[in-house]
């Protein structure tokens, strides 16, 4: 397994050398060198930023297609709370789910049902936590690699229950094999995507060795395909009889995970924070560490804006997902899911952990990260401090630090590289009135 393993990747054929996604990367681990955009595999937390931003559509994340599927004997689809904001007019989440059986899985198993489950587990754990420090959500995988890069301090604070989609993935595959009786290699457990780092989440998991889920298939590819046979279930007499009006589950708690604050809302407490956004997420963070949040239970963190409704791979806007999530979970019953009911409560809990990986770390060791330090110092006083990106580097402090580890010229500033020009000219300038003369 791949320690850093992402799944956002750079198509050098679109890429023109802009700094867009140089300036938006929270982690800076984008460089634009000789006209193309790079990506530092250690410091990418897959949030998907640099997807959005990118003009020319450069950079992309890798995801599975949806013919995987026949790979497989026996399909259960993973359908997160968010794909359902993505529908207009929405009513009843069992046309979407319908959808997915007609589009060619055996069986659905909702996201939001296991988010039930996770929120019951937190509130009990909650409950029991006499350390006053606060519970951080495991749910938003860039928010956890964010935190095992830059934030060693705050990793134990990292709830230790498993994210609703691995929790579904386990409860979907023995509901499957006591159905039918197949090998668990026959049957392929399929997460419906909003965002890439779930998809490194699947294929290079922090707290155990293999993932439950088997493949992700982008919610903004099989979009078009659910609308499709969305129509034909009104439309069609051969779809209809088909039709399973019990298929659907979950209730308001589970479908409320799909937006911000909706985990932090089923947990039935008023003290609590949530925010999204990847520079809130980080500011938030600085804050944890420096002591200056406190009598907090329970923070709940989502890189993207509005939550999981504004993963890249989206095709809703996020605001108006978030009002379509409201109106679909407007009749449904609190919870559908309960505790009680689950056999096995121990997959609930990741028996792994977390481990800080420095990758910051100037150097391999202590001395030299100090003399690369002091080699940077140097180089900011005579660096513009501009941050203005041209360089390649996202601010003049990284590039200082990339000319100190040998990996740029100080010249790629274009600052210092008119000082040069402009010295070289004015000693070309000497020379021919000397000769003139």
């Amino acid at each position: 397994m791949d320690k850093f393993f992402h799944s956002v990747y750079l198509d050098p054929e679109l890429c023109k050398g802009c700094i867009n996604c140089l300036k938006r990367c929270p982690t800076e681990a984008i460089r634009v060198r000789k006209g193309k955009a790079s990506i530092t595999k250690e410091y990418c937390i897959d949030c998907g930023e640099c997807v959005r931003i990118c003009p020319h559509h450069a950079k992309k994340s890798a995801t599975d297609p949806l013919e995987i599927i026949k790979n497989y004997k026996y399909k259960v689809a993973l359908p997160p709370p968010s794909l359902y904001a993505q529908f207009n007019n929405l009513e009843d989440k069992s046309l979407v789910l319908n959808a997915l059986i007609a589009l060619g899985f055996d069986d659905v198993f909702e996201v939001a049902a296991a988010a039930e489950i996770v929120s019951e587990m937190t509130r009990n754990l909650i409950s029991k936590n006499k350390s006053g420090l606060p519970i951080i959500s495991s749910a938003c995988p860039a928010v956890v690699r964010l935190i095992r890069v830059r934030f060693p301090n705050l990793i134990d604070f990292i709830s230790p229950l498993a994210s609703p989609m691995e929790i579904a993935a386990e409860l979907a595959a023995k509901n499957a094999i006591k159905k039918t009786g197949l090998d668990r290699t026959e049957i392929g457990i399929v997460f419906i995507t909003p965002c890439p780092a779930k998809y490194s989440d699947i294929y290079s998991p922090l707290r155990k060795e293999k993932s439950g889920v088997d493949c992700a298939v982008a919610m903004s590819e099989i979009y078009p395909k659910l609308v499709h046979y969305m129509k034909k279930l009104f439309n069609d007499e051969m779809f209809l009889r088909q039709y399973r009006e019990d298929i659907s589950v979950a209730g308001k708690i589970g479908i409320s995970w799909g937006r911000r604050g909706g985990e932090a809302s089923g947990l039935l407490i008023d003290n609590f924070l949530a925010a999204d956004g990847i520079e809130n997420v980080i500011k938030v963070l600085e804050d944890l560490e420096d002591d200056k949040l406190k009598n907090l239970p329970f923070i709940e963190l989502n890189s993207c804006n509005g939550g999981c409704v504004g993963g890249v791979l989206t095709v809703e806007n996020p605001y108006i997902a978030k009002v379509k999530l409201n109106a679909i979970r407007k009749y449904l019953p609190v919870s559908g899911s309960h505790l009680k009911n689950l056999k096995e409560p121990e997959c609930a809990f990741s028996k792994g952990k977390i481990k800080f990986l420095p990758v910051y770390n100037l150097g391999d060791t202590v001395a030299e990260s100090i003399q690369i330090m002091q080699k940077a110092d140097i180089l900011m006083e005579i660096l513009p401090g501009l941050d203005c990106g041209c360089c390649g580097a996202p601010t003049c402090r990284a590039h200082a630090e990339d000319v100190a580890r040998g990996i740029a010229s100080e010249s790629d500033c274009i600052h210092i590289l008119r000082k040069y020009i402009g010295n070289f000219t004015d000693k070309l300038k000497n020379i021919n009135d000397d000769w003139t003369n």
